[in-house]
């Protein structure tokens, strides 16, 4: 068990920065759920952690699913008849639907139209779509664009494959003291969109580095995979394994400014739920708290009723829950640095509680201690409110009975889990609390 915070001290600014500017190099790849860009992508993260990266080849079979054909374009386009590119996927790659397959045709503007996708009510917004397991092809453009195409004949051009290939994701494993695990995972197939995709990535990539240079308790996972059908994927192929996994976040949508999310996990009322609730409660932060749902992101596959791992989602706000969700507006300027590095701060909480979270033994139950003779009284030193520091103690003392965590004495005592952690190592330290069971399973 670590002695000292994960990460220990560090510039949350400069990380906020230093997160933004992995989504800034990642930004411009055009990812789909497998191909080349979803591979670049892996080894761009690969200069930050090592990644282990496997392959799995199209056609396998994935519990209810087949992994698909593997997607590539290279480049996409619509010519009016002056041969000028009204459409262009050299200029934003959100032109294309994701895995449309190959056309080259000249058309009237009236079937093209049949193809096309807008957002009227966001005229100047290129929207995100995809086409992943029916064959299909399209182009998205902005409504204003839109209007601006004049009847008559057009050429349409997409170069594009889909072949028998392989799903690639990216895997990094942190061994910790227990072989009990906690799983990170967060999606990273979506082109050009930065809060939905691209911010999961980055938290994940700077959790991952901090964590590799600390002392651990629990082993970690980290999992960087196509939406959806990477997560059956993985829990197809590792189901031996699974029953590891403690608890569990996934990551998305953590760079806009929104009020943070936590979506609780199947269980309602596991571990992880409730470390991130006292974790967001404590972080003086706004927040609100959403129950299960069979829809979101990969917590539905995770949490699906043959697995019900303690998976959560925690996020800034939620998919949908905001205009520029899968739109050309979810760009570099929509995420921004400092509330990448608030989420930092919020997830390092959570872990901080299930890294140290455990049970402890009062070795002088009968009534309570004289603490001023030992100097307790004002031991912790250096807090603004040293009543509170006291009442931890005494929080701690009368339940550690070998039945109650200190996140449960935390919950109760609606104190901060540092405060009563600190109150748990000062009293093992004057010989009033027994350690033995840190670290046990719960």
């Amino acid at each position: 068990m670590n002695q000292e915070p994960i990460g220990g001290p560090m510039d949350l600014g400069d990380a906020g920065k230093q997160m933004h500017r992995l989504i800034s190099e990642l930004y411009p790849i055009c990812r789909s759920i497998t191909g080349d860009g979803f591979r670049e992508t892996l080894r761009q993260v690969r200069k930050h952690i090592p990644l282990e990266v496997r392959e799995v080849p199209s056609g396998t079979k994935v519990f209810d699913w087949t992994v698909p054909r593997e997607w590539n374009i290279s480049d996409a386009w619509v010519k009016n008849l002056q041969g000028e590119k009204v459409i262009d996927f050299q200029k934003a790659n959100l032109h294309v639907v994701s895995y449309s397959v190959p056309v080259r045709r000249r058309m009237q503007l009236a079937e093209l139209r049949e193809h096309l996708h807008t957002l009227p009510d966001r005229p100047d917004w290129i929207p995100y779509r995809t086409s992943y397991y029916k064959e299909d092809w399209g182009f998205c453009l902005t409504h204003s664009q839109l209007d601006r195409l004049e009847d008559g004949e057009y050429e349409v051009c997409i170069e594009s494959r889909l072949e028998e290939g392989s799903l690639t994701y990216g895997e990094y494993f942190i061994p910790g003291n227990r072989t009990d695990e906690v799983l990170l995972s967060c999606h990273a197939c979506h082109p050009s969109l930065c809060d939905d995709n691209l911010s999961g990535v980055a938290l994940v990539t700077r959790l991952a580095k901090l964590l590799s240079e600390a002392s651990l308790n629990y082993s970690y996972r980290f999992l960087f995979i196509p939406g959806t059908i990477g997560s059956i994927t993985w829990l197809a192929q590792n189901e031996a394994r699974v029953s590891r996994i403690r608890h569990g976040l996934v990551v998305a949508c953590v760079g806009d400014p929104g009020k943070f999310h936590y979506k609780k996990s199947r269980r309602g009322n596991a571990e992880i739920d409730r470390a991130a609730v006292h974790a967001l409660r404590h972080c003086g932060v706004e927040f609100e708290v959403l129950d299960f749902s069979p829809y979101g992101y990969d917590e539905r596959q995770y949490c699906s009723p043959g697995f019900n791992l303690s998976v959560g989602s925690l996020t800034r706000t939620p998919h949908g829950r905001y205009p520029q969700y899968h739109t050309s507006a979810d760009d570099l300027d929509f995420v921004r640095p400092e509330a990448l590095a608030g989420s930092l701060a919020v997830y390092l909480s959570v872990l901080r509680i299930l890294e140290n979270n455990a049970s402890y033994i009062n070795m002088n139950p009968k009534c309570e201690p004289q603490l001023g003779k030992r100097g307790l009284y004002r031991a912790i030193g250096g807090l603004a409110d040293a009543g509170r520091a006291e009442m931890a103690m005494l929080w701690v003392l009368n339940l550690s009975d070998g039945s109650h965590s200190l996140l449960d004495i935390a919950e109760r005592a609606d104190l901060p889990f540092e405060l009563v952690l600190k109150a748990a190592r000062t009293l093992v330290e004057h010989g009033l609390l027994d350690d033995t069971e840190r670290g046990s399973q719960r």
